[in-house]
């Protein structure tokens, strides 16, 4: 059975070279204990877990699957002990308050984590991944009663968390709503409805769940503005702080699911559970802004890990699999025939899980450095610096979330390519991967409602091409500054060029739909990717930049690492940023080409 290896060197070198995470942490309140012998010994452990403990669950996993049985569900074999280990790690207050039993290190810490366990078994992951939406949820919007009853044990992996948005009437347009919550004379709220694709809305591994859910109040505006926030727990906290009696909540049936199987995707009917408003009435849609945009950052790692995993595995089956001789001659003449490695175009595939695997990986250090300030403004009620680095966040989250789970899906179908007919059996685990990152595209809100967010919502009438300007003035500043190196120059000069078109899309976009309303939504897919494929190609800058410098002055890595990093950021320049080119013109067609068509005339079949 394949098996996950932590990609430590990778990591560091993005932490310590590229992003100088130490410099980083130094500035941060959060950050005093995140010295580099810490982070070190920290990602070192978190590893060994991923490995020896995640890594062999993961496809005895998806074999036995979650089940249902009296209104409560199982997770499979080996889980709860898993989780155990988890909890008594005290992994997952890692970046929490240390007033709330925390470690108290920066938000990114926890990212790096996310990754490794992500990466090693994403289902498992899911499960302490919801309850760190709920926890961040509750310490900026909830009271200090709430903070004070619910952050302690959800700190210490005592309890789950959760979040109920979703029900079967509606999914992205969330003022359809339904689910009500109706005054009580002591203060709380009785809520019913049911909610579907709930993940980890069961489960055996925790004492209590947490539920986030929004619901309507009675006098309730209509819409989106009409929606609050409660937090109804599965069972009711007693005058001890622990579990006291059953709440009005239970799992209706379990979705039957192309992947993810080993997490619980639960439909839940809440039926008069006693609820306690969270934040202010009618607002319940903003505090929960706070908590997607964790979740769609975290699902961001959904678009890396399994590129990670992919790759993994895909190479060291080309470096044994044996078929044929290269066309350039023989490599391996004592054999009976050469290794796959040897095929330029089982190379291509690998190179391209390569590429999107380790520049995902920047993108996310990238945008966690902003995390970090963010969570820090919030957390020392500095409102406009947490704003400034929200809105930068904001504008990158939808990029990440859209354009790296998308390629982490066809990474995983390249590894597939590269087992060939033995990747579409289930033993080799590769078809698993395929199977388990789709969701990645769909939940938090699809590929073409990231991009909707992106170029309608972040770009159009947010900041009116602000957006857009403001991070293209960073990339075009950091290649200035590498124009006159012989060796960067090509990647500086292209980075330039790609700035400036995507300014000009951006204005020519924002003029055309002035004319037409539907060309927001025509475009919006291909502006997405293009922003993708450019972002990726300034981390890839980025990387380069560092490996050029080591090789020249020497670095803590072998000469063989760096040289690894450039050759890869030229296969990227070369065969993976030319696709940026065909999004910028299919976005700038014109909308009829979709529209014209009549809708009944779709399709012929009487």
């Amino acid at each position: 059975m394949p098996t996950y290896k932590a990609p430590l060197r990778d990591m560091k070198f993005l932490l310590n070279d590229v992003f100088d995470y130490p410099k980083h942490y130094a500035s941060l309140k959060a950050g005093e204990n995140a010295t580099p012998d810490i982070v070190d010994a920290i990602l070192a452990e978190c590893g060994r877990f991923c490995e020896e403990v995640l890594s062999p669950l993961y496809q005895s996993g998806d074999e036995e699957g979650c089940k249902l049985e009296n209104g409560e569900v199982t997770t499979p074999s080996g889980y709860k002990e898993a989780y155990q280990q988890y909890m008594m790690g005290g992994w997952q207050g890692l970046s929490a308050p240390e007033e709330l039993g925390g470690q108290g290190l920066p938000a990114s810490m926890g990212l790096l984590k996310q990754e490794m366990m992500g990466t090693a078994n994403w289902p498992f992951s899911m499960y302490p991944g919801l309850s760190l939406g709920a926890m961040n949820t509750i310490q900026l919007h909830g009271s200090d009663e709430q903070k004070q009853t619910y952050l302690v044990p959800l700190t210490e992996g005592r309890w789950g968390g959760t979040m109920c948005l979703t029900e079967p009437q509606c999914g992205t347009d969330l003022g359809q709503v339904k689910t009500r919550a109706e005054p009580q004379a002591d203060g709380s709220y009785r809520v019913t409805g049911t909610k579907i694709f709930i993940s980890s809305g069961d489960h055996d591994l925790t004492e209590n769940i947490v539920h986030i859910v929004l619901a309507r109040l009675p006098d309730a505006p209509k819409g989106t503005k009409g929606i609050s926030l409660f937090i109804v727990p599965k069972f009711l906290p007693n005058a001890e702080g622990g579990v006291g009696e059953r709440n009005g909540v239970t799992c209706g049936s379990l979705e039957k699911k192309m992947g993810i199987k080993a997490s619980a995707t639960c439909v839940m009917n809440f039926d008069a559970a006693k609820g306690f408003l969270i934040g202010p009435e009618n607002e319940g849609l903003n505090c929960m802004f706070t908590f997607m945009n964790t979740a769609r950052i975290g699902t961001a790692i959904q678009g890396v890990g399994p590129a990670e995993l992919s790759y993994q595995w895909a190479l060291e089956y080309a470096r044994e699999r044996r078929s044929m001789r290269a066309l350039s001659g023989k490599k391996e003449p004592d054999q009976v025939a050469d290794s796959l490695i040897h095929h330029a175009d089982v190379r291509r595939m690998l190179l391209t899980q390569k590429a999107f695997a380790e520049g995902g990986r920047a993108m996310l250090y990238y945008s966690a450095r902003l995390a970090d300030h963010m969570v820090e403004g919030h957390l020392e009620g500095d409102e406009k610096k947490a704003e400034t680095y929200d809105d930068k966040l904001g504008f990158l989250t939808p990029i990440l979330k859209g354009f790296l789970t998308e390629m982490g899906y066809e990474a995983a179908n390249l590894g597939v390519q590269v087992f060939g007919g033995h990747g579409y059996i289930r033993e080799h685990g590769m078809e698993q991967i395929v199977r388990d990152t789709k969701i990645a595209t769909l939940y938090e809100g699809t590929t073409g409602i990231q991009a909707l967010d992106l170029l309608g919502r972040k770009v159009m009438l947010m900041t009116q091409g602000g957006a857009v300007r403001e991070f293209t003035l960073r990339i075009s500043n950091f290649a200035r500054k590498h124009v006159a190196n012989k060796q960067l120059r090509p990647y500086a000069w292209e980075l330039l060029k790609l700035a400036a078109q995507w300014n000009v899309l951006t204005v020519r976009l924002m003029l055309n739909a002035r004319k037409d309303r539907d060309r927001i939504s025509a475009a919006a897919h291909d502006f997405l990717m293009f922003s993708g494929y450019v972002t990726m190609a300034y981390m890839w800058m980025r990387m380069a930049a560092v490996a050029a410098e080591k090789l020249e002055k020497g670095g803590e890595e072998s000469e063989a690492f760096y040289r690894a990093k450039l050759a890869t950021a030229e296969f990227y320049y070369d065969r993976l940023l030319p696709r940026a080119q065909a999004h910028a013109t299919s976005m700038l067609s014109p909308t009829r080409n979709l529209m014209q068509l009549d809708a009944e005339h779709m399709a012929f079949t009487d």
